[in-house]
């Protein structure tokens, strides 16, 4: 497993640099991407460790992290954009991509495959599919918190009332800070809510603080919390009829889960 990790990781370093340009509002983006893939697959190894995984899930955890945003770069090479609903979906965008460039998967055990591949799948939809295989729920779980915790670094920058306008193009560039009522609502309720109905740039950050209920890890709600994400998020939204109710009940189910352990 090691030679063949060692093999994924030299394949995807030349992979996302065969995206660079010499254009530096497309380097932006790609860049961010480059950075995000890191992050991610040493959050999902970490993670893995932290949970007790033995040494060949840790290794199929960071697979997993490394290649969970690949089809972001085929994505913006097609479309010129990383916005999934004004595009394609990237995850399923990333699975043709390992099945049409590489061989990686099919070197792996047929279960570890599909685990891969499941996890790929979900990691960026609304809910994970309902299954019956522990496994394949457990590294999709994983990936959607190593994920997470990545993407609140990358958005601090953009929470300023600009912020929308200054992202890479892969942020919509509608500034308004404004919730929508429908927004405002589901956060009041403690409810995901639908990313494709997306309007605003305060819509957006309903949206990401809502992720919280969707975390699965204490250590990375932990994390979170710790780094001052949630905190920079809050005092970010517009004063709003219901905001601060759903600032209340975050607020005190982020109090009560960091209270249990893994």
């Amino acid at each position: 497993m090691n030679e063949l990790l060692h093999e994924m990781h030299a394949w995807m370093n030349d992979y996302m640099r065969s995206f660079r340009t010499d254009d530096p509002d497309v380097m932006l983006g790609i860049r961010l991407k480059e950075i995000h893939t890191g992050y991610v697959t040493a959050n999902a190894r970490a993670l893995a460790k932290h949970l007790g995984c033995n040494a060949h899930d840790v290794a199929l955890a960071e697979i997993i992290g490394l290649f969970h945003d690949v089809g972001r770069f085929r994505q913006y090479a097609v479309y010129q954009t990383f916005n999934d609903a004004a595009s394609e979906d990237h995850a399923e965008l990333g699975l043709k991509v390992l099945a049409e460039d590489v061989d990686f998967l099919e070197r792996l055990t047929p279960a570890d495959a599909d685990v891969v591949r499941f996890a790929i799948k979900y990691h960026n939809k609304k809910e994970i599919a309902p299954t019956d295989d522990e496994r394949k729920l457990f590294f999709a779980k994983l990936i959607r918190d190593a994920d997470k915790l990545d993407i609140y670094r990358v958005l601090l920058p953009f929470l300023a009332p600009d912020g929308a306008e200054k992202a890479p193009n892969f942020v919509p560039s509608d500034a308004a800070q404004e919730v929508s009522p429908e927004f405002v609502a589901d956060f009041a309720a403690g409810r995901q809510a639908d990313y494709y109905r997306l309007r605003t740039h305060g819509d957006r950050k309903i949206v990401r603080l809502m992720w919280i209920y969707d975390i699965n890890f204490m250590w990375t709600l932990r994390r979170i919390v710790e780094r001052g994400y949630v905190d920079a998020f809050i005092e970010s939204l517009p004063a709003q009829d219901g905001i601060a109710e759903g600032v209340a009940r975050l607020r005190a189910y982020i109090e009560r889960l960091c209270a249990q352990n893994d």
